[in-house]
């Protein structure tokens, strides 16, 4: 073998899944933060409203368009 205890191997294994599950309970977490959606739409309520209203202009004049020559 490669000469090291196995408590050590052991130990090392040990740690090494501590670190995993707690980079994926990271990892959960932030992904629940960046996709909550009542979140992101208080933080991105004035964008958003801009460009309704944008689409909302742009609309009304393509329709008005159609009708006038």
């Amino acid at each position: 073998m490669n000469g090291l205890p196995s408590y050590d191997l052991e130990a090392t294994a040990a740690d090494q899944r501590h670190r995993l599950h707690t980079s994926v309970e990271e990892l959960r977490s932030h992904l629940r933060e960046t996709l909550d959606v009542q979140k992101q739409a208080r933080e991105h309520m004035g964008m958003a409203c801009a460009l309704a209203a944008l689409v909302g202009v742009t609309a009304g004049y393509a329709f008005t368009g159609i009708f006038t020559d």
